[in-house]
């Protein structure tokens, strides 16, 4: 694990903490980021008076891109399974998603595949007008691996679901919240005090009311750990594929990784054909 830390901690007090991610130029999700995750995650179950998470991104363009596709794969293969028993991306999504705290994403820029798979996990997702959400990896001869095909069925339903992940498009702030994808959009200047309103007032209340009334929301959502071991099997088996290569040369032609490539419109981009 690299010594630079990704995810930067800031305990505004014992039951209130906010995390701020930056890695590069568009806060790219790496081998190091779940590394690292884990290791927060792990901080964050054994707080004993922690009650909400905030979790934002130092750069205003790009909440969390996507995962790196010029991450070491043999690495990321060799990464030792986390306490959930799955392999760590995976569990790290499980475990975020049930740790005794609330979870708040403040989503500005983009948050597209592992980043929307993260915003996913947290439990309220508030977005600036110019967030933009996304699956794409239909689009590139992938499976989505972090297990959106069960959140977001559950999340907007079906058809919705099918829509999102299948036609590999951005979403708009506004969209994204007409379909549930996130709870309500909120002007720029606004959103950073909205949200630290909401985090003080669930901060202010009783932690066992907080994590007990959280953990009965999500029994009633029903996810089993498993499909989120057979999301990121799917994923490994159908990413990378010989005949899909051409697809993501074509991206990295015009950018991709890149702050000002096709990651400013990529749901559009994977698309196109030269």
């Amino acid at each position: 694990m690299t010594d630079e830390q990704q995810f930067q901690v800031h305990e505004v007090s014992p039951s209130y903490w906010k995390v701020t991610f930056s890695n590069g130029p568009i806060n790219l999700i790496d081998v190091d980021t779940i590394e690292q995750l884990a290791v927060l995650v792990d901080r964050i179950e054994q707080a004993p008076d922690l009650t909400v998470v905030v979790f934002e991104s130092a750069n205003p363009d790009f909440f969390m891109a996507h995962f790196d596709f010029l991450a070491d794969g043999a690495r990321v293969a060799a990464m030792e399974p986390g306490p959930t028993g799955l392999h760590p991306y995976s569990d790290n999504l499980i475990r975020l998603g049930k740790v005794p705290a609330v979870t708040v994403s403040a989503i500005k820029g983009r948050a597209r595949g592992a980043g929307s798979e993260f915003a996913l996990a947290t439990d309220i997702r508030f977005a600036g007008p110019h967030a933009v959400l996304g699956q794409f990896e239909v689009g590139v001869g992938a499976v989505p691996g972090g297990n959106p095909t069960g959140r977001l069925a559950r999340m907007v339903g079906r058809g919705r679901a099918m829509e999102i992940l299948l036609g590999a498009d951005d979403f708009t702030a506004e969209l994204a919240a007409q379909y549930g994808y996130v709870n309500r959009v909120l002007p720029d200047d606004q959103l950073d005090d909205f949200v630290d309103a909401f985090a003080r007032r669930i901060a202010g209340f009783d932690k066992v009311a907080v994590s007990e009334t959280k953990a009965l929301i999500g029994a009633s959502a029903g996810i089993p750990d498993e499909e989120f071991g057979s999301a990121l099997s799917a994923y490994f088996r159908t990413a990378g594929r010989p005949e899909n290569q051409h697809r993501v040369q074509r991206l990295f032609d015009r950018g991709l990784q890149k702050p000002d490539g096709v990651e400013l419109d990529l749901g559009k981009q994977v698309a196109e054909q030269d």
